[in-house]
């Protein structure tokens, strides 16, 4: 019997995996043919140190050194801009100062990024505090330490049926069964599922569907030097990508679990908010996507042993944040596993306790 099953190939997974390696006999199940097949294969993929709620923005300054210096540095500059118009003004005002942004002129965005239209901007933020951050790598990194540390992560192992006997958990998949001491549910959108199995009491979370649509960059320019850009509210985002540009409507619509896809209208809504403050119109779409951010009640992660069931531990509801917070969440969580001390105060630690729920 191993000591940790953990379940769920994403960066949750890998990286609650590469920690508890270091702590005992560890395998890393995902029921996809591939390592980060579902919402860590389709992220934004940035660091932004200020984006999200309390407890998550205490994890990302925990991870900052991580990202910084893990496999020689997974983190490229990139910087961010926040757009205003004259219907988001008071949206605009509160993003930039819960990210803490500058503000700067409508000219000097527009030097930025040429393509805005200085006729349709009320007010532009900026700061270079925001990093692109190389997912694949970080990925394989902390899959690499699993298997450094005599553990195995394995594909293509989809959970059918789980059972506790014996002082351990046996998870059963169509390729064999896995047993261990204790089992790590980082199932991303279908941890409540995996709970279940499992006959403790899911937590409510809720997968949010997220679009995303590649077009080529406006007008034929470079745009490999240019921020992300947000609209006030996270009424859109654009990102550049391998000469393209994503953008996205950045809804959140409620859906079950399944392997997501775009739906038209969402993604024109979104390609239209992009054009009503830009110079170019959008001729095509080279690709399109989308993922499914997964939430706890309350927002935030959801780390440590279920009150109800000690040996079942839930390392979940990363949401759209899931790379920025994966060092210091998969820390913490093999921090309490091994009943050490924590980096992290102690209204964190109980901010992300599943305690909180109960």
């Amino acid at each position: 019997m191993m000591d940790f099953l953990v379940i769920g190939g994403g960066i949750a997974g890998v990286s609650a995996g590469a920690r508890l390696s270091r702590l005992g006999r560890v395998a890393v199940l995902e029921a996809e043919d591939w390592l980060g097949h579902h919402a860590s294969g389709r992220s934004a993929a940035m660091f932004e140190e200020t984006y999200g709620s309390a407890s998550t923005i205490a994890l990302n300054r925990a991870s900052r050194h991580y990202h910084e210096t893990a496999a020689g540095g997974v983190l490229s500059p990139r910087g961010l801009m926040l757009i205003g118009t004259a219907d988001s003004r008071d949206a605009f005002a509160a993003d930039l100062e819960l990210m803490a942004m500058e503000e700067i002129s409508v000219e000097e965005a527009c030097a930025r990024v040429p393509v805005l239209n200085p006729d349709a901007i009320a007010g532009a933020g900026y700061h270079a505090e925001a990093w692109d951050i190389d997912t694949a790598r970080l990925i394989q990194h902390f899959a690499r330490e699993v298997r450094a540390n005599g553990g195995q992560v394995l594909t293509g192992r989809k959970i059918s049926r789980i059972s506790r006997a014996g002082g351990g958990w046996t998870a059963e998949t169509a390729r064999g069964a896995f047993s261990a001491r204790i089992l790590v549910n980082a199932a991303g959108a279908w941890v409540d599922e995996i709970a279940a199995l499992a006959g403790v009491e899911p937590l409510g979370f809720r997968p949010l569907r997220r679009s995303m649509a590649r077009i080529p960059a406006p007008g034929g320019l470079d745009v490999s030097g240019w921020p992300m850009i947000y609209g006030a509210g996270e009424s859109w985002y654009a990102k550049p990508d391998a000469g393209s540009l994503l953008v996205s409507p950045a809804e959140e619509t409620p859906v079950e679990a399944h392997d997501a896809w775009p739906e038209d209208l969402t993604l024109a809504e979104g390609l239209a908010r992009f054009e009503a403050v830009t110079s170019e119109p959008v001729t095509r779409l080279q690709a399109s996507w989308a993922g499914l951010r997964t939430f706890s009640p309350d927002r935030s992660l959801v780390i440590g042993p279920d009150p109800h069931e000690p040996a079942f531990v839930w390392f979940a509801g990363q949401g759209g944040y899931g790379f920025q917070t994966a060092p210091a969440a998969s820390r913490l969580l093999a921090d309490i596993l091994a009943g050490r001390p924590s980096e992290l105060d102690a209204a964190t630690r109980a901010a992300l306790s599943p305690e909180r729920f109960f």
